[in-house]
């Protein structure tokens, strides 16, 4: 399974919270948000990132599971 995390600049207001909640984001020198795309595999990492994309007041961060199919597994 493949999860994949977006942020959506436009809605964003950068209020910073999403970054007290994962650790997987920081935010830049004006307040938006920076994703860590390397820290996506760890279940910690991610568990904090769906408290953020609750937190978000703006819904401007989409966390979503994708199931991978395997190619020839027949």
């Amino acid at each position: 399974m493949r999860v994949s995390v977006a942020l959506d600049p436009i809605a964003c207001d950068g209020h910073g919270l999403c970054a007290l909640w994962s650790e997987a984001i920081d935010l830049d020198e004006w307040g938006f948000p920076v994703l860590h795309q390397d820290l996506l595999a760890d279940p910690r990492v991610l568990r904090g990132l769906r408290r953020a994309a609750r937190a978000c007041p703006r819904g401007a961060i989409i966390v979503g599971e994708q199931v991978s199919e395997e190619v020839g597994s027949r």
